[in-house]
């Protein structure tokens, strides 16, 4: 049985509903959706849960020429502000050269789909998050047909979906729970990257910037409903913050981060590598220069290079 055929017969237990995976994957079936080109195997479309009547997908790329046994895996949670965005980002040519490398290093990348905290769907960011963590407990559970190491899992993601990684990362794997057929799953984060992803929303101060008209609470609607008491809004505030799960024998995290972004300040970087140092913990921050938010250029040429930026990251996870 080759591995197109195991991985049908592990996704018709996800749904019946609808079929979860594109027959075709050289011809992507959603609107507007589009795919990395590599020459490894992909799986698109798996559905990895069902909520409110709404399928949730996440697309798997497999490594170029093979898998030798079952394949370490990179998670990727896209950015958006956990408000827009989608799967389909890893082909962006912000993230391409990123994924593409580790394909070729020998990884296997799933791209999740996850709810989105948009004005009247009554979705929060809690949600955004438990609905990775599902994904990320399908993975685990699928592992052998899906033919994916479930020792060697990672994560990556970028500004809302950084923050996602880290949760994901750090959070204890039973926190949580969404999907009542996955909620016993237990799995295990190796290694994480989070690309300019906020790390504390109680401490509103990190979110300060230089701009007078960006409220520092600016993501709080996205944290709790309007009519959340005090008391509530904090419990939000420090589940959903990264940093409040740090300990000394958390897995290893890269964080990188533009000292010119106006979205997600660099504080957010120098304020985990500060209570990494405080806790003896494996965070490493790089920090780009002259740099805003998605790497754009600010005053100058970014430094170090966004190659840099790529080889690194890909290194981190070769690392670990």
């Amino acid at each position: 049985m080759n591995l197109r055929h195991t991985f049908l017969l592990a996704v018709v237990v996800c749904t019946s509903t609808a079929p979860a995976f594109s027959q075709d994957a050289k011809k992507p079936k959603a609107k507007n959706a589009s795919y990395l080109e590599t020459a490894g195997e992909r799986m698109l479309n798996v559905v990895y849960k069902q909520v409110d009547r709404k399928q949730l997908c996440l697309d798997l790329y497999y490594p170029t020429g093979g898998a030798d046994g079952n394949c370490p895996l990179v998670i990727y949670t896209h950015g958006g502000g956990w408000a827009a965005g989608n799967r389909h980002g890893v082909t962006k040519p912000l993230f391409e050269p990123l994924f593409t490398k580790l394909i070729e290093k020998g990884f296997c990348v799933a791209s999740v789909d996850y709810r989105l905290a948009r004005n009247g769907s009554g979705v929060l960011m809690r949600d955004c998050v438990t609905d990775c963590k599902d994904a990320v407990r399908y993975l685990c559970k699928n592992s052998d047909s899906l033919k994916l190491d479930p020792t060697r899992f990672f994560v990556m993601g970028d500004s809302a979906g950084g923050q996602i990684a880290q949760m994901l990362l750090l959070s204890p794997p039973h926190s949580l729970p969404g999907d009542v057929n996955l909620a016993k799953v237990s799995y295990n984060v190796v290694a994480g990257v989070s690309w300019y992803g906020p790390c504390d929303f109680e401490n509103v101060e990190l979110f300060k910037t230089s701009d007078p008209t960006k409220n520092p609470d600016r993501f709080g609607a996205r944290i709790h409903n309007s009519g959340a008491s005090t008391e509530d809004k904090l419990a939000l505030y420090r589940e959903m913050s990264p940093i409040n799960y740090l300990t000394k024998d958390s897995p290893p995290l890269l964080m990188i981060q533009g000292d010119k972004d106006t979205t997600i300040p660099v504080m957010h970087a120098l304020h985990m590598q500060s209570k990494a140092k405080e806790l003896n913990a494996p965070v490493e921050v790089l920090i780009i220069h002259n740099a805003g938010h998605n790497w754009r250029k600010v005053d100058a040429d970014i430094e170090p290079s966004f190659e840099v930026i790529v080889n690194r990251s890909v290194q981190f996870f070769v690392d670990h």
